[in-house]
């Protein structure tokens, strides 16, 4: 199987900064879609930003100009650098990891971290 420990979560004030990572490890065959989403209390989980294996991203309207999402496929590893964090922000974070296995894709899913911004 194939886990993904995450790090970076915590308490921040408004304007702050923070930068998430998210460790793969396992049996990985190949890596493709790679990505962040966040949940808050009663709140579906929605996606935040991806990066594919070419390293094209895709943001969601809310965070676009402040993170920034990346890869090092060396380390199997992705980031979200989090700038100009707003109260809003606040919420459980997951990185998402999109393998492709012999039979086909498969996702996995980091344990969350909590992100709260303070005003």
């Amino acid at each position: 199987q194939v886990q993904l420990v995450e790090s970076g979560g915590g308490l921040v004030q408004d304007g702050g900064s923070l930068r998430l990572s998210c460790a793969a490890s396992g049996s990985i065959f190949s890596i493709d879609v790679m990505g962040w989403y966040r949940q808050g209390p009663g709140m579906s989980r929605d996606a935040v930003a991806t990066i594919t294996g070419g390293g094209t991203t895709n943001y969601a309207d809310s965070v676009k100009g402040r993170f920034t999402i990346s890869r090092d496929n060396a380390k199997n590893t992705v980031y979200l650098q989090m700038n100009g964090l707003k109260p809003e922000d606040t919420s459980v974070y997951y990185c998402n990891v999109k393998i492709r296995e012999p039979f086909g894709y498969r996702d996995y899913w980091g344990q969350g971290t909590q992100v709260t911004v303070s005003s």
